[in-house]
């Protein structure tokens, strides 16, 4: 379990909350809007009104006691700029802080954040890749080469076997699994059959991938 000190509960803030409850985290829950910080307290461990940028404020919240913090603030860059100096100022072990754009990124890690998330960036990709293509069902990107997809098993692989297809030295692409009925088989061996219906979690670079799968 990690102790998480979340600043900022607007959308974005709050489905991280949401999320982090689900996971059975401790949250600390900031945001300078009362009705925000009540709608979320029955899912944090505790939650305050209050200014991110206030030194006092963000002081006495001890904020080098979190095991991250997480800036989640998409309204206001100059506050969440702000906020992200002042936590590494006070010596914050991590700070995770959001970006809407590529320029907000590189300021924000010059400038007090070890971690920028970029959300609108990733459902970008994620749209454009899963849009253009049937064979396409999810993506996950996890750096600039290398991504997971979830690709429809094409025809011509039913009833073949894994060592048969040997994609892994034809392409460079590593099996992760196989979905079936919403369900994931990782237990993924040589003789292991493709069959219709069925879906394969692969991990490779995307040209690759759409080599292999004839995207």
């Amino acid at each position: 379990m990690k102790t998480i000190l979340l600043i900022g509960l607007g959308r974005f803030g709050k489905y991280i909350a949401l999320k982090l409850n689900s996971m059975h985290h401790e949250v600390m829950a900031i945001d300078s809007d009362e009705d925000r910080v009540n709608a979320i307290l029955p899912y944090v461990t505790n939650a305050q009104i209050g200014d991110s940028t206030n030194e006092e404020f963000m002081r006495s919240l001890g904020v080098d006691n979190y095991d991250a913090c997480i800036v989640a603030i998409g309204d206001n860059f100059q506050n969440s700029l702000e906020t992200a100096f002042l936590l590494k100022e006070l010596g914050a072990r991590k700070v995770i802080a959001r970006a809407s754009k590529g320029t907000q990124e590189k300021i924000l890690l010059r400038n007090g954040a070890d971690e920028v998330v970029y959300p609108e960036k990733k459902i970008a990709g994620w749209t454009a890749i899963t849009c253009t293509s049937d064979a396409v069902m999810d993506y996950i990107e996890i750096n600039s080469e290398y991504a997971i997809y979830e690709m429809a098993v094409p025809a011509e692989w039913y009833d073949r076997t894994v060592i048969e297809m040997d994609i892994r030295k034809k392409f460079g692409i590593n099996i992760l699994g196989i979905m079936k009925n919403e369900k994931l088989n990782m237990n993924i061996s040589p003789d292991t059959i493709f069959e219709p219906g069925t879906s394969v979690l692969v991990l490779g670079q995307e040209k690759a991938v759409f080599k292999c799968f004839k995207v």
